[in-house]
C-alpha cells in the first residue's frame, strides 16, 4: 500500500510516498480502508522531533512509528476474529494517537481503541479531524475547565482547528464566548456563534480591561503571566501547547496556591473509554447541529508535506484534511 513515511526528524521534504506493507488486523484490531486523514499543528511538531522532550515518546533519534498521520475516517475492510462492535463496511473515523499510521491507503485500529461509527450525513473529510481538533477542545473545555452555562471564556486562534470546535462547543454548554482571531478570520468565528470576536491586529485583550472566567490559548500564544490580569479571581488559563513555560507556571500557581491557575492535559494520554465518551458527545452534537468541522484545504495523499508547509504558515482555517484516492 502506499503510505507518507518520514524516516528522520526535519522539514516538511523528509515525508515521503512509498510502498509498504499492508497492516495485518490482530484478532482485536479492525483493518480500515482510510478515505480521509487530518493533517495538524501537532503532525508537524512531531515531524521536526520539537519540543525536544517530545521525542521521549515518539523516538529519540528519528520517529519510531515512520508513517505520519493520527485523525483518520473510512471503511472497515476487515476485522478480527474477536471484534464484535464493528464489521466490513462500516464506516468510521478516530484516532491513532501515538501510534501514527493514518496517512497511508490501511490503518489497523484496536476495536477497544478511538474509533467510533461515522455519523450519516458527515462525509469522511468532516470526520476525520474531529479526533485532533473538537476532541481536544472537549477535553480542555469538560474536563479539564469543566465550562458552566453563564461563564465568560476567552479563545485564543479561534479560527483554527482546536479554536472554531471550542467557540461551538463553548456555546453549546452555556458560555459566553469571545474569539480572538485575526482581521481575515473575524467573520468566520462570528458564524460559528461567537458572543464577540477580538480582532488582535486592532485590539490588546490584555489591556481592555476586560475580565473572563476562561482562557482556552489553543495555540500558546499568550501565557499565564500575560494573561493573569484578564482572568477572573478564580480564573483558569487553560492551552494544549506544553513548554517550559507552561509547566513552571502550573507548578507556581499549584504551589503557591493562587486562586487564577495555569492548567494542561494530554488528551492523547487519556484512557481510551473516555475518549470514546467525548467522541460520542461531539456526535450527539453533531446531530443537533451544534458542532461541524471547518474545513480550510484538503490535499492529495501525496501531497502531505505540502499540508504541512502550508500549516507552518501559521494562517489555516480550521482544518487541513488529506484525501485519499477509493
Amino acid at each position: 500500500m502506499k503510505a507518507i513515511v518520514a524516516t528522520k526528524y526535519g522539514a516538511p521534504d523528509v515525508l515521503q510516498l512509498q510502498e509498504v506493507a499492508k497492516p495485518t488486523p490482530k484478532d482485536n484490531e479492525i483493518l480500515v480502508k482510510v478515505f480521509a486523514s487530518s493533517s495538524t499543528t501537532a503532525d508537524g511538531m512531531m515531524r521536526t522531533g520539537k519540543p525536544y522532550f517530545g521525542r521521549l515518546m515518539t523516538g529519540l533519534i528519528k520517529p519510531k512509528n515512520p508513517i505520519t498521520g493520527t485523525g483518520f475516517a473510512g471503511v472497515v475492510e476487515s476485522a478480527g476474529k474477536e471484534v464484535t462492535l464493528f464489521k466490513t463496511g462500516d464506516e468510521v473515523f478516530g484516532e491513532t494517537a501515538l501510534g501514527f499510521g493514518a496517512n497511508a491507503e490501511y490503518v489497523v485500529v484496536p476495536e477497544n481503541g478511538i474509533i467510533t461509527k461515522k455519523p450519516e450525513g458527515l462525509s469522511f473529510a468532516e470526520a476525520a479531524p474531529l479526533c485532533d481538533g473538537a476532541l481536544t477542545s472537549m477535553n480542555f473545555l469538560k474536563n479539564l475547565a469543566q465550562v458552566k452555562p453563564g461563564q465568560k471564556i476567552l479563545i485564543i486562534g479561534a479560527s483554527g482547528s482546536l479554536g472554531t470546535s471550542a467557540v461551538q462547543l463553548a456555546k453549546a454548554f452555556g458560555a459566553h464566548v469571545t474569539g480572538l482571531c485575526g482581521t481575515t478570520n473575524v467573520e468566520l468565528v462570528k458564524s460559528l456563534g461567537a458572543d464577540e470576536v477580538i480582532d488582535y491586529n486592532k485590539e490588546d485583550f490584555t489591556r481592555n480591561k476586560k475580565v473572563y472566567d476562561i482562557i482556552y490559548d489553543t495555540i500558546g500564544k499568550s501565557s499565564f503571566s500575560k494573561s493573569k490580569n484578564s482572568l477572573s479571581v478564580m480564573g483558569l488559563y487553560i492551552s494544549p501547547v506544553l513548554g517550559f513555560k507552561l509547566l513552571f507556571q502550573m507548578a507556581w500557581t499549584s504551589v503557591m496556591k493562587q486562586t487564577k491557575k495555569a492548567k494542561f492535559s494530554a488528551t492523547g494520554l487519556l484512557s481510551h473509554e473516555e475518549l470514546r465518551s467525548f467522541l460520542e458527545e461531539l456526535k450527539q452534537l453533531i446531530s443537533q447541529k451544534q458542532l461541524k468541522s471547518v474545513i480550510d484545504r484538503q490535499y492529495p495523499l501525496e501531497e502531505v508535506g505540502v499540508a504541512h508547509a502550508y500549516i507552518g504558515m501559521g494562517h489555516k482555517r480550521g482544518n487541513v484534511v488529506i484525501s485519499h484516492k477509493s
